[in-house]
């Protein structure tokens, strides 16, 4: 029996334009009525995640910045955190640009976001949404607690991008990509999965309970961690062979379509 239904946002829940279609909402308030609960679990940060929740109406907690932070929606307060250990991330930066100093970087801090001048102004305002971001160099932008780095490069391909991070980094950091052209790096042992089944011992539901549902690589441990994990028709190509369940596109209500056969 499902009791906790957990949805990546950008890709799988939302269209490409950021709407919510008619269908989705209803399969959303119809699970709730039934007594699921309804949770986001997203790279966004809390910022992002309080306008899409508002706008549906969902008032419990959600998953953000791929884990890193509990949110409690209603009360516009982040109950848990995450931080990325400031000296990793500088020495990590530092390696980077060594090796190529093309490397540009931007801040993530749930409460706000900063990038350096060289980070793609258009790229990253696409992905950045309710607030200004503070503009400086990355050492000094890490003077705050740090929730995750966002690392783009001219060239790589961003699946090449996220394999040579991860390759650098090893053990010190968690390494993802979420369908944005940078690659992001956490604490380590952060991933949508910790955050979720955190979320489900403080709401008294198993693993087993839950269904889960992803587009990109950073939704693989969520979507193997949840007793169901579902991808959308138009997930990346890592995620869809990770599972052994697929829904429509996020543009033809996939998840809509699941929950609605959940309900009978």
């Amino acid at each position: 029996m499902i009791r906790l239904i957990a949805t990546d946002l950008d890709g799988t829940l939302l269209r490409r334009d950021g709407s919510i279609s008619a269908r989705t909402r209803t399969a959303l308030a119809n699970a709730r009525e039934a007594g699921m609960v309804v949770a986001f679990v997203t790279a966004r940060p809390p910022r992002d995640v309080h306008h899409i929740a508002e706008d549906l109406g969902i008032t419990g907690l959600a998953v953000c910045s791929n884990g890193a932070l509990l949110y409690d929606v209603a009360a516009n307060r982040v109950m848990r955190q995450e931080a990325l250990p400031t000296a990793i991330a500088l020495q990590l930066i530092a390696e980077l640009r060594e090796s190529d100093p093309h490397f540009s970087f931007a801040t993530e801090h749930g409460h706000k976001v900063g990038r350096e001048a060289a980070f793609p102004t258009a790229m990253f305002d696409g992905f950045v949404h309710h607030h200004e971001p503070r503009i400086d160099a990355v050492h000094t932008l890490c003077d705050e607690d740090l929730i995750k780095i966002l690392v783009h490069h001219p060239v790589h391909e961003i699946d090449d991008l996220h394999a040579l991070i991860r390759a650098l980094a090893g053990e010190r950091v968690s390494v993802t990509h979420s369908g944005a052209p940078f690659v992001e790096f956490g604490a380590l042992g952060v991933s949508k999965a910790s955050g979720l089944l955190h979320l489900g011992d403080l709401l008294g539901i198993g693993a087993h309970e839950i269904v889960a549902f992803g587009d990109m690589p950073n939704d693989i441990p969520m979507l193997t961690a949840a007793g169901r994990g579902v991808a959308v028709a138009n997930a990346h190509a890592h995620v869809l062979a990770a599972v052994t369940e697929t829904t429509a596109t996020n543009e033809d209500d996939g998840v809509a379509r699941v929950i609605e056969t959940l309900l009978g």
